[in-house]
Parts: structure tokens; sequence; C-alpha cells
């Protein structure tokens, strides 16, 4: 009997017998040390040993419960629960399945070590890369290059700013609303240190913070505690981070703006006639000046709203004078402007380009919005500095003034679609559409505002219609129709709400 049963014991042991195979080399990028990891070797692959895991990984021992067979290893702020002859761990309040089971060897555990390394990757430590064929553990922990994030509660919404090593292509970086009451940013070659940004303190209309590290891709998601309108994503330089904003909808004011409905009524226009005095804006090549044709267009809009309606007019000038673009907001607020249009004509090096845009305060999404926006706001070198009236007009401080008009958002984009549709039946021209930048002049106008730039100085062709009183009166003419169909929707939805 013994005897028969002599080559299945023998089998066992040859199947699941333990034997030492060596080491894995673990290399420490951080401070360029190297050190092993006990192995042992099984049919099924290689396993390691907990106690070295943790004493290199953690730098501290684990606790044993010998009478249990269980270990318990800390790294950074996450438990991982092991129990000997047994194919699970619990990593934190998580499950998690290895495809063998974990060996007792003396006072050790031993751990499929592909696969273990691949859920502490996952769950802990993400700067980690485990090579099977080498036998070599790669611990980086610098290259994290999404190290933290902080949330930020404002009037209208709340600020994500993501702190990171490095920018990352406008290509990789994506974000959308899923129907499930979740916000997701994924951030293709970055590398998350998913351990502090799972411990981000959570306000405003984020409920909870999960963070994941799929590969070479990053996913970071947000729970939302209620609806959002809509949001903006910025990449800032200095300092290296990504902005985004939430931007509540304005349905959950309803109840507020149901109480001042009556200051949202459209009884004052404020007409900003662009540069002035000692800034001549732009010059054509027959010496055209944008201060005059702005002001001039601007004059004759103010002419037929005080002649055809009962709206207030209030100028930010009326002759050729210089005002700072700080009073030119200033002026609007203090009057109890309900309306903010600011009259500008472009210019471009390619002498071809033609054609009227409107833009609204938001990020410049193209190169061109950048430029027309960095060439309006270059009139701030002309004031006096010293009370530090400006921010830098870009990332955060542009999207902290966006949230601040957020309200007004889209009766802005109502206003700019206006203008551009009574200007195109107008003006025989190129209708270029509305589109975005960052204008110090409409920071702070704390009503619906746009920038018109109605035509290109540095066309030849355009300069001369723009020297056209007749031109002008159509220009004119549009914005007005624009307002007067503006004011007229703004009514309707007053009235119905």
């Amino acid at each position: 009997m013994i005897r028969r049963f002599l080559p299945i014991i023998l089998i066992f042991n040859l199947l699941f017998s333990i034997s030492v195979a060596g080491t894995i080399r673990v290399v420490n990028r951080i401070d360029n040390s190297m050190d092993d990891i006990r192995t042992l070797d099984r049919l099924r692959g290689t396993y390691v040993s907990t106690r070295d895991v943790s004493r290199i990984l953690a730098k501290r021992n684990p606790f044993v419960n010998e009478e249990r067979g269980k270990m318990v290893l800390y790294l950074g702020d996450h438990r991982i629960k092991i129990s000997g002859n047994s194919s699970f761990l619990l990593v934190d309040e998580e499950v998690f399945q290895m495809p063998m089971y974990a060996i007792r060897s003396g006072n050790d555990i031993f751990l499929p070590a592909e696969s273990f390394f691949e859920i502490i990757k996952r769950t802990a430590l993400p700067g980690i890369k485990y090579d099977p064929r080498r036998m070599v553990l790669d611990i980086d922990i610098k290259s994290f290059t999404i190290t933290s994030l902080k949330i930020s509660q404002k009037a209208n919404g709340t600020i994500i700013r993501i702190q990171t090593r490095n920018l990352f292509p406008e290509g990789n970086i994506s974000s959308f609303f899923h129907e499930n009451g979740w916000f997701y940013i994924t951030v293709a070659g970055g590398l998350a240190d998913t351990t502090e940004l799972r411990r981000s303190d959570t306000r405003g209309v984020i409920k909870s913070v999960v963070a994941d590290q799929l590969g070479g891709t990053s996913q970071l998601a947000f729970q939302m505690r209620t609806k959002v309108e809509s949001h903006e994503l910025y990449q800032s330089k200095d300092p290296s981070e990504i902005i985004v904003s939430l931007r509540t909808s304005i349905d959950n004011n309803r109840e507020r703006i149901n109480k001042v409905k009556d200051r949202w009524k459209l009884n004052t226009v404020v007409l900003d006639a662009g540069h002035g005095g000692k800034d001549p804006g732009t010059t054509g090549r027959q010496g055209t000046k944008e201060k005059d044709i702005a002001l001039d267009i601007v004059k004759r809009v103010g002419l037929l709203l005080e002649k055809n309606t009962k709206l207030k007019v209030i100028y930010t000038r009326e002759e050729d004078i210089w005002v700072p673009l700080w009073k030119r907001t200033k002026i609007a607020n203090e009057s109890n402007g309900k309306l903010f249009i600011s009259v500008h004509l472009n210019s471009n090096p390619n002498k071809t380009a033609y054609g009227f845009e409107t833009y609204l305060l938001r990020p410049g999404k193209t190169e061109d919005a950048i430029e027309v926006a960095s060439r309006e706001n270059e009139v701030v070198k002309l004031e006096d500095r010293t009370n530090n009236k400006y921010k830098d007009i870009s990332g955060e401080s542009l999207i902290m003034a966006t949230m601040a008009q957020s309200v007004f958002m889209k009766e802005s984009e109502e206003l700019a679609a206006m203008v551009q549709e009574e200007m195109a039946k107008k003006i025989k021209s190129k209708n270029r559409g509305v589109k975005q930048a960052g204008f110090h002049v409409l920071v702070g106008a704390s009503m619906p505002n746009v920038l018109i730039e109605a035509g290109y100085l540095s066309n030849r062709n355009e300069e001369k219609n723009l020297r056209n009183p007749k031109y002008r009166q159509k220009i004119a003419d549009s914005i007005y129709k624009a307002i007067v169909k503006f004011r007229y929707s703004r009514e309707q939805y007053l009235a119905e709400s």
C-alpha cells in the first residue's frame, strides 16, 4: 500500500517543494542605491519575500501574526493584509486576487512576484516597475508627473488645481462628464501619485476624488455633489499645473435670481471705444488710427440707442482721451451697467487677413486669439503699475476672472453670436465667428460683455472701407440691432422666470 502511493508523494514534492531561486535586484533611482529581495522558485513562477519587500519599500518591518499566518505590510498610507496559503490580498478596504497562493515559509510569507508587484503599482506605488525577465524591480518615485491637487470653492463654482512636474501636449489631456455623476480627467503619458491625490481635501461641488494609474495613462475621477453647467481646462506653465473650473448651473441659483430679477433688467448699456489719447491702437497703411475709428463707431451705436430706445448709454470715453483699462470696467460697474461692449480694430502681419470677429473673456484657444489679446493688452505698459491693478492675464488669474463672471457667460455668448449674425447681414466681409481670449478690458465687468474686432486696418481694402462713414454706419447698425435683440431675449427670459 505504501509502495502504491510513493510515486504520487514524490510527484507532489516535486511540484510543490520550495527551493531558493536567488534574488530580485532592486534599483532605487531616488538615491541611486541597490538592494536584493529574496525569492522562492515554484514551477508557476517566482515568489518574493514579504519581509524584504517591507524592508526595502516601506523602510520598516511588517506586522506579523505567526499564529494566524498573517502579515500586514505598510506602504505610505496604504495597509496591505497578506495571508499565507491564500490568493487574496486586502489593500486598505479593497480585495485583490492573485493567480497563485501566497506561501508560508518559516516566519515569512512569499508572494507571486509579477501579480503582487502589479497590484502594488496600481494601488500604492505607481513609481515601481518590475521586469520578470531581468528579475529587476525599479523604484523611481521621482518620475511622478502628477503629484497633488487642491480644490477651492468660489462664488459660482469650484476650482481644481492639479500640480504637475512637466507640461503635457494639449492632445494628451481630456475631460468629460459621465451620466453617473462623475467628472473625469485623463492625462496620457502621466504618472500619478495616486496615494497623495486620493487623500485630497474635497469641497464645493466635489464630493470625492479617485485617482488611478492605467498603464501609461493617469485618470482622476471627481464625484459631483450637484449639476455642473460647464467647465474650463487650462494648463499653466509657472507653476506647472492643470487648472479646471467647474461652473455650477444657473438653475442652482434660480431662487436667488428671482429675488433680484429687477436688477437684471437691461436698462443701461456701457460702450467702450478702444484705446484713445496717447494710445492710438493699431494704425493702417494710410495712417488710419484704431482709436478714431472705434470712437466713431461707438458714438454711432450710442446715438441709435438714445434715439430709438429708452436705454441709458454710458461711454467710457467720448473724445480722444486715454482711459486706463481698469477704469473702463470700473466706470461700467459704478454706473450699474447691464451690458458692456468694447469696440476695436484688428491687425495682423498677414496683410491678406480680413473680416470681423467677437471675443469672450476666456483662455485663448488659438494662436490668433492669443495674439489679438496680447496686442490689445499692450496698453497696460502705458499705465502706472505701482498699484499693481493687473495680474497676469493667463492661467489661474484668467480662469478666476471667468469664474467671477460665470453667471453672465451664457448671455455673453448669446450676445456675441447676435453681433456676428447682424454684422454678417450688412457687412460684406469675412465672418470670423465668436472666439475667446483674455482681455484686460473685460476683466472685472460684472455684466454680460464682449469685445468686437470690427475689421483689419492691416488689410488695404478693409482699411479703405473702414475710412468710409457709410461702412462704419453699417457696423454701428449691426451692433445696435444685436443689442436690441439681446434686450428682447433678456426680457423674455425674465418674464418666464
